[in-house]
């Protein structure tokens, strides 16, 4: 077994330590480290299956944005049916509403994810140009069906009672949601981290990426694994998608497609298929969004694509290789 690279970890140290002289209160800091570091959890939960599709599977996926957009709607709407539970003030009541919405937009991302695959992008297999093509027609069509079943206007999706407000240590302001999105992101990750290395199914996944056809030859259907591949990654997105409705307290139509941008940097930073990279490089994207946010506002919008920039000079395959 390999050892692990700790260039990159090092370098999110770096981004910390810095940010840290730069702002130089230190309460101020830790604010905007937990936001960061939330906002980049979430980031992750919404590209980490789009980066096992490119690096696994070699799908040119732009429609993945929909999967997001179709999560979001499906938890505002659950949100409304159990809206009773949410604004009650116990967090037990509030998690019978809030557990069901983030599973009904998961279900929804993945059967979404599923028909993709099978109907849209299953044809053009191994073709990149038609593959973005395809996948970009399909996704415009789906957001016109998104206008057709919740209307065109802004929907609201207001967070649980219990997750409202923020805890106070001393001068430090922390918000509950964003501290449930950080542990949510931790847990996903730690999940896929002992799927993809610890059990026989990542060990098939890792495997048929190198040879497909030995795979196969040993008797194992691997499509059948790279289909689910993308359907988890589909339900990833969706909940990714859910997420980040609440935290923007809103939902729209776009809501998938204005997050693209900053899902691609993200795994093109951490290194096509890489869970590991995708992790670190969302971590990267949410901590400099909000430091460079807060020191240089102006500076903010582009300052994620210098990160981007400034990675690939280092290391032009991204953080980590695929497979880590």
């Amino acid at each position: 077994m390999k050892s692990i690279d700790w260039k990159p970890p090092l370098l999110v140290l770096a981004v910390l330590l810095g940010a840290l002289l730069l702002i130089g209160s230190p309460s101020t800091w830790f604010t905007l480290t937990v936001a960061g570091v939330a906002m980049g959890l979430l980031i992750f939960l919404m590209a980490a299956g789009l980066t096992l599709v490119f690096g696994l599977m070699d799908v040119m996926n732009f429609a993945h944005g929909v999967f997001i957009a179709v999560g979001a709607y499906v938890a505002v709407s659950a949100m409304k049916l159990a809206s009773g539970a949410a604004g009650a003030d116990s967090l037990l009541v509030n998690l019978g509403a809030l557990v069901p919405a983030m599973l009904a937009a998961a279900l929804a991302g993945g059967l979404l994810g599923l028909f993709f695959e099978r109907v849209i992008i299953r044809p053009v297999y191994g073709q990149h140009l038609k593959q973005i093509l395809i996948t970009t027609g399909g996704m415009i069509v789906a957001e016109q069906l998104i206008h057709v079943l919740w209307g065109p206007d802004i929907l609201q999706l207001a967070r649980p009672a219990a997750l409202k407000g923020s805890f106070l240590l001393g001068d430090m302001a922390l918000e509950k949601f964003r501290l449930s999105a950080v542990v949510i992101g931790l847990a996903v990750f730690a999940a896929m981290l002992v799927l993809l290395n610890r059990t026989r199914i990542g060990l098939l996944i890792r495997a048929g990426v190198e040879n497909k056809e030995m795979v196969e030859a040993m008797g194992y259907r691997i499509r059948r694994l790279f289909v689910a591949v993308f359907v988890a990654g589909s339900a990833l997105a969706g909940l990714g998608g859910a997420l980040w409705g609440m935290y923007q307290e809103s939902v729209t139509v776009h809501i998938g497609a204005s997050m693209m941008v900053l899902i691609f940097i993200v795994i093109i930073i951490g290194g096509l298929g890489s869970v590991l990279g995708c992790f670190t490089g969302a971590l990267l994207v949410g901590l400099v969004a909000n430091y460079i946010g807060f020191l240089s506002p102006k500076v903010a919008l582009g300052s994620n694509i210098l990160l981007m920039v400034l990675v690939l000079l280092w290391r032009p395959q991204g953080l980590y290789a695929v497979g880590k």
